[in-house]
């Protein structure tokens, strides 16, 4: 009997009357004021952030180790060949492919978020989605799921502003101390060298704390506590810097490209593309913020959809275009282990004959990449806080993570739990591996979601739709198919990493979140 108990207990799905219903408490309610342009520039925000300036670099020209290795072969590789690889294979010029390959993808899945989204607008993105079309237990996974993916982002993202900020002061001429601007923990076989190549710190740990990395997390997060308005605005404001500087990038460069530098164009075949693919993705979950903002959305059955489309076509096309010109601009190959590709580019080509312009063009792509950096940090962070701030008022995490600011109306808690989860490992570790995590997270989430469309056609065709996905359950299994693929470019421990983080999560759900679940009363 109490098996039967724990299995509808496990089962147990909320109704998204009520999830509507309890949005609405006054003790939970979270102030609506974001309409179509602020979520289509939170939006941009996180996906036009460091992977434009940092993982594009790695997508491009792939990772090499000394020796070949099971554990680092994508999976997908390792299935058809069994055999292991030094490395990951880079997508080279083609990666302008892998770009729109990984936009169709995510235009699939964000078609699914954009029904789920107007018909649940409620904080938690797929978190809460699969709470009302699978169950709590698959909710508890991809809420899970979910803190992983923002966090692990965040903490890549953090690491990259604060290179980003040593090149800007190198560019002055400055050169603090590195103690101060480099985490604790140096994994690369190289150390931390400078800019003329020479070591600073050798690999392992060294006295040293990211102060930068640190700094921006927290400042960013008393702007989230203070309220989504103020922090919407803000990101608006550096969303449009990043856009106009990366414009300034792409007409500058279209004079110094060498088109001998797109042959050929397909340097690994279609295993890099797809591992290229896997790699760029982390970049695209920025409609997947737009979602957790539901709830503070003004129209969200009109609005949510809107932001979503409109992130992805703006985002794919800057990203075809930067990537193009940087193809052009160096050789492929030699991106390889480069953290900041677009920066060092403009850096090597404005000290040859005839280069000087780019040295500015390299300040303007600077500021960009910085206001890049800033505005996915902003995103993340609110996407992480309001995910923890829905499964608090769900009752799996403890009741204080939902508590709301009286003055400002923003989950301040779970605000700023989440700013010290992030940036104290930001300012020890250079979390390189954290991207995969997020990915792999990420297209997870993706798969449940699509799923849940097809789930939710089924259980309640009645139920009012603001969008609708076309063609039926088709888009949903094509983005379902498309993700396990992409999935499967990445590296195998990248599996074993993900599947440990998941079992971590279902021993807290059944030591804690279930017997204070809503639904613990059915066991």
């Amino acid at each position: 009997m109490r098996r039967v108990a724990l299995l509808s207990q496990l089962g147990a799905r909320k109704s998204i009357d009520k999830l509507i219903l309890d949005s609405a408490e006054p003790e939970h309610a979270l102030r609506k004021t974001l309409g179509p342009w602020s979520l289509t520039a939170l939006g941009i925000g996180a996906v036009i952030g460091s992977g434009i300036f940092t993982v594009i670099g790695t997508a491009i020209s792939g990772e090499q180790f000394d020796t070949p290795s099971i554990s680092n072969t994508p999976l997908i590789h390792y299935i058809i060949t069994h055999a292991a690889l030094a490395g990951r294979p880079g997508a080279g010029p083609a990666i302008a492919v892998s770009l729109f390959l990984v936009a169709i993808v995510c235009a699939l899945t964000g078609l699914c978020y954009a029904e789920l989204a107007s018909m649940i607008p409620i904080a938690g993105s797929a978190y809460t989605y699969t709470y009302a079309t699978m169950g709590e237990l698959i909710a508890w996974i991809i809420g899970w799921d979910l803190i992983l993916e923002y966090a692990g982002s965040n903490m890549t993202v953090s690491v990259g502003f604060a290179a980003h900020v040593v090149d800007m002061l190198d560019w002055f001429g400055l050169h603090p101390s590195p103690i101060w601007l480099s985490p604790a923990y140096l994994p690369s076989r190289d150390g931390l060298q400078d800019f003329a190549g020479h070591q600073i710190f050798p690999s392992g740990w060294h006295f040293g704390f990211n102060i930068p990395a640190f700094l921006i997390v927290l400042v960013l997060t008393v702007i989230l506590v203070r309220g989504i308005r103020e922090s919407a605005e803000t990101n608006n404001a550096m969303v449009g810097i990043k856009l106009i500087a990366l414009l300034i990038f792409v007409f500058a460069v279209i004079g110094y490209l060498h088109p001998a530098n797109w042959h050929p164009f397909m340097p690994n075949g279609w295993s890099g593309v797809l591992t290229g693919g896997s790699i760029i993705f982390f970049t695209y979950i920025g409609f997947d913020s737009v979602s957790t903002a539901a709830e503070e959305c003004r129209n969200p059955q009109r609005d949510l959809p809107i932001g979503i489309i409109a992130t992805l076509a703006v985002c794919t096309l800057l990203y075809v275009a930067v990537a193009v010109c940087l193809t052009g601009l160096v050789p492929w190959q030699s991106m390889v282990g480069d953290a900041a590709p677009v920066v060092n580019a403009l850096k090597k080509l404005s000290v040859l004959p005839g280069g000087h312009p780019l040295h500015w063009i390299r300040m303007v792509v600077l500021i960009g990449a910085i206001m890049g950096m800033l505005s996915s940090i902003l995103v993340y962070q609110l996407g992480q806080s309001r995910v923890w701030f829905s499964m608090s008022r769900d009752g799996l995490l403890p009741k204080v993570f939902s508590n709301v600011h009286p003055v400002f109306r923003t989950p301040a808690f779970s605000t700023w739990v989440a700013g010290f989860v992030v940036a104290i490992p930001s300012g020890l570790f250079d979390i390189g591996t954290l991207a995969d995590l997020s990915n792999i997270g990420t297209l997870f989430a993706f798969v449940l979601v699509s799923i849940g469309v097809i789930v939710l056609r089924i259980r309640e065709p009645e139920r009012r739709r603001g969008f609708r996905v076309p063609f039926g359950p088709v888009i949903p299994a094509l983005s379902v198919i498309f993700c396990f693929l992409l999935m499967a470019g990445l590296p195998i421990i990248t599996w074993f990493r993900f599947i440990i983080w998941l079992v971590i999560g279902l021993v807290i759900y059944f030591l804690y979140s279930r017997h204070r679940s809503e639904f613990a009363g059915l066991r």
